[in-house]
């Protein structure tokens, strides 16, 4: 017999300890941790964070509510109180990767964009019109060298 490679799926798993992010509701673009799940719909969150405005308290919620994310604090006990929950937090730096992540960030560059006006749109696109104009004439420059 040869050796089998098992290694294991690539799901996201709804368990203790996930960190979530909140897509719809009052909590909306809000981190928290599952800290139990109840049923096969529902899971009691906790967001402890060191930012006020983005603490989530600790309630019950739908999964149809909630985004999983790839952060997992490891071996959260099971209906941990908020003091737990917290110190876990800090310790796997929660905030600190999700700010780190391409998701985070793709977010945060959305944001921005919806904030711009009409003429911060328009800076952009001058911007972004002078870059193409560079970039184009380097790329004729290295063309020119290359066929000389």
């Amino acid at each position: 017999m040869g050796d089998a490679d098992i290694k294991a799926s690539e799901w996201r798993l709804v368990e203790l300890g996930r960190i979530v992010l909140f897509s719809s509701g009052p909590y909306s673009g809000k981190l928290a941790a599952i800290v139990e799940i109840i049923d096969h719909k529902r899971v009691l969150v906790d967001g402890p964070s060191v930012d006020e405005k983005a603490v989530v308290p600790r309630h019950a919620t739908p999964l149809s509510h909630i985004v999983l994310t790839p952060i997992v604090i490891p071996k959260l006990p099971r209906a941990a109180r908020n003091g737990v929950v917290k110190s876990a937090w800090e310790k796997a730096e929660v905030e600190k990767k999700w700010a780190q992540s391409a998701w985070a960030k793709k977010r945060d560059q959305r944001e921005r964009r919806r904030a711009l006006t009409d003429f911060d749109r328009f800076k952009v696109m001058k911007l972004r019109k002078q870059t193409r104009f560079e970039v184009r004439k380097s790329v004729a420059n290295i063309r020119a060298t290359a066929k000389a």
